[in-house]
């Protein structure tokens, strides 16, 4: 049986800080990804991660986030893909 438990954090303005920093960070992140994915056709996910994985550890997040946001810019093109083949974009 799992539980599921919601926290609600509230931190100080030094942390709150650091998080708007971390977030804006994986978000520019992201956006470099995506570039790059969109620039050189690379749109799988362990090919997108092996491209990006450099230069988003360069741009100064740790390893763990760096491949996930290779993953999520890959999990982004999927469903577009998807949206497109099933004709749900206008």
């Amino acid at each position: 049986m799992k539980i599921v438990v919601q926290v609600r954090l509230f931190p100080d303005a030094a942390a709150q800080a650091a998080l708007r920093a971390t977030l804006d960070l994986c978000n520019d992140a992201a956006n470099v990804a995506s570039g790059l994915a969109y620039q050189r056709r690379v749109f799988a996910k362990q090919s997108l991660q092996r491209l990006t994985y450099g230069q988003l550890k360069d741009m100064g997040l740790s390893a763990q986030p760096a491949i996930h946001v290779a993953r999520k810019v890959s999990g982004a093109y999927a469903t577009l893909k998807a949206n497109i083949q099933a004709g749900n974009l206008g």
